[in-house]
């Protein structure tokens, strides 16, 4: 399938490996390096049950996996290859947009992607599938490299052997600083503002379920400064406020007040106002651990940029674009293992919309710099050398 340029065996004359490896896996060394945080219990409370969060990860995934993908190595650019064809078509069930927004989803919520290469005619690789991160476990060596993955449902295990010719497991990490074989996502980070933000929305549920305000409160006045109900008469009230006069239904119904009862309505206090701006700035800071503009997600407060086409322009190129980078480079370099030669896949930025303005004020630099040859303006621009007498 691959049917691209062999590249030639380089010469290794000894093995080299860092040195700090055997230190890594010194404590667990042929075992499962199991993940320090709880992949599952953040998904269901960040993505699944927070919308500023899910809305988050849905716009990065969407917008990287729908960039152009190009294919090209040191000498030009393909229009086709084995590795665009596989990418368009990864899958029986999933194309290329599909594909590409689980592998990022993954990586936004767990810090970890994983994709499996089943073999097909010659070994190289005839379908590609993403594994659930929270299903996988690593094996380190003694070297402190991975030498297999647990794939993990229920009582069954599968072993993905990483040692045995090319590699079946393609592992793309985030950076964490203090773990040497997982990634740390945003997820994990946005994890207090979460908390913060699902509190809020369960305090407005509840507000809204007493009428959607503090209605106010009942005073008896009863006669020669009576300050109390008797039994029946207090349960009597409490069952009617309850049928009649509470939740969202029942709103705007008037009272009929009898017996030295007297209604005082009451507003919002302070905390309650600032109890709604607390949400409002945990789902900034939601939107800010994902690196996206709260202006994008519907967010109000402050006017970070000037207008819509800012943000959004900031978000592909802060946002978007590296993680899209880092993920297609890590599946570049590793399909090339699989026996063809070496070959860079990557965005094609000429096609993005949102960085439009800026790649054309670039090509009218690069155009009009008379001190270029054409072969420099072509590399400046990111794009391979003219072939031989074109």
């Amino acid at each position: 399938m691959f049917g691209f340029r062999k590249a030639a065996a380089p010469v290794v004359p000894e093995a080299k490996a860092s040195a700090t490896g055997p230190v890594i896996a010194f404590q667990g060394s042929g075992r499962v390096a199991w993940s320090p945080r709880d992949v599952v219990s953040l998904t269901r409370n960040g993505f699944l049950a927070n919308p500023v969060a899910f809305r988050a990860v849905k716009l990065i995934a969407e917008s990287a996996a729908a960039l152009p993908l190009v294919v090209q190595d040191a000498e030009r650019r393909y229009d086709v290859h084995p590795v665009l064809e596989l990418m368009r078509r990864p899958n029986p069930v999933q194309g290329k947009a599909d594909f590409l927004e689980a592998v990022y989803g993954q990586l936004l919520l767990s810090g970890n992607a994983y994709v499996e290469a089943v073999p097909g005619a010659e070994g190289a690789p005839a379908e590609l599938h993403v594994l659930r991160s929270d299903r996988m476990s690593l094996v380190p060596g003694p070297d402190g490299w991975p030498v297999a993955y647990d794939y993990t449902v229920g009582a069954r295990r599968h072993r993905f052997d990483m040692t045995a010719g090319a590699a079946p497991i393609c592992h793309i990490r985030a950076f964490h600083p203090q773990d040497d074989h997982y990634g740390f996502s945003p997820m994990q980070a946005a994890a207090v503002a979460l908390d913060v933000h699902s509190s809020a929305s369960k305090w407005s549920k509840a507000l809204l379920d007493n009428a959607a305000r503090p209605s106010g409160a009942i005073v008896y006045k009863g006669a020669d400064g009576q300050g109390s109900l008797a039994a029946d008469q207090y349960d009597r009230l409490v069952n009617e406020i309850e049928t009649h006069h509470m939740g969202a239904r029942n709103a705007g119904r008037p009272m009929l007040l009898e017996g030295g009862l007297d209604w005082k309505p009451m507003g919002f206090s302070p905390s309650d106002m600032e109890f709604h701006q607390t949400k409002e700035a945990a789902a900034r800071e939601i939107a800010v651990a994902f690196g996206v503009p709260p202006m994008l997600l519907g967010v109000p407060g402050d006017a970070t940029y000037a207008n819509y086409q800012e943000a959004n322009r900031a978000f592909f190129r802060l946002t978007v674009l590296p993680l899209a980078a880092k993920v297609t480079a890590a599946l570049a370099h590793w399909l090339s293992g699989f026996g063809g030669g070496a070959v860079e896949l990557k965005p094609d930025l000429d096609q993005v919309p949102a960085l439009a303005a800026e790649r054309d004020a670039q090509w009218a630099r690069v155009a009009s710099a008379d001190f270029l040859t054409l072969a420099e303006k072509r590399s400046l621009l990111g794009l391979p050398p003219l072939p031989e007498g074109a």
